[in-house]
């Protein structure tokens, strides 16, 4: 994909702009709340799981990208005979703080328009 075009597969792999999985938590945390209330079982495990979700695509894949951007650099270098025998690693994974924020701001705002919808 060149930076700035549409490419249907970026759609299912990780990274980018929102995050997703950042989205998807904090419905799911929300929508807990909304419904059981914030001192139940079930919004305490939405929010546990929330935070391992957020936390990871943060941090963990965050860093397994900028380690993939290292070796791919780190394989260009080698002569062209030797370069063949490995892959390109994707880089795009894990999200930027700004990502993160998007994420949850969208999930904030169409969580709260849909459980107005159906109230």
């Amino acid at each position: 994909m060149v930076k700035g075009e549409f490419s249907w597969s970026q759609i299912f792999s990780y990274g980018g702009m929102p995050s997703s999985h950042t989205a998807l938590a904090t419905s799911l945390l929300i929508t807990m709340g909304y419904f059981q209330g914030v001192s139940s079982p079930e919004f305490a495990i939405a929010l546990i799981i929330s935070i391992v979700i957020v936390k990871d695509a943060a941090g963990i894949r965050r860093k397994l990208g900028k380690q993939a951007q290292i070796i791919n650099h780190l394989i260009k270098k080698l002569p062209d005979k030797e370069e063949y025998k490995f892959p390109i690693l994707n880089e795009r994974y894990g999200h930027t703080m700004t990502e993160i924020l998007v994420g949850l701001l969208i999930s904030v705002v169409s969580t709260y328009l849909l459980l107005n919808i159906i109230k």
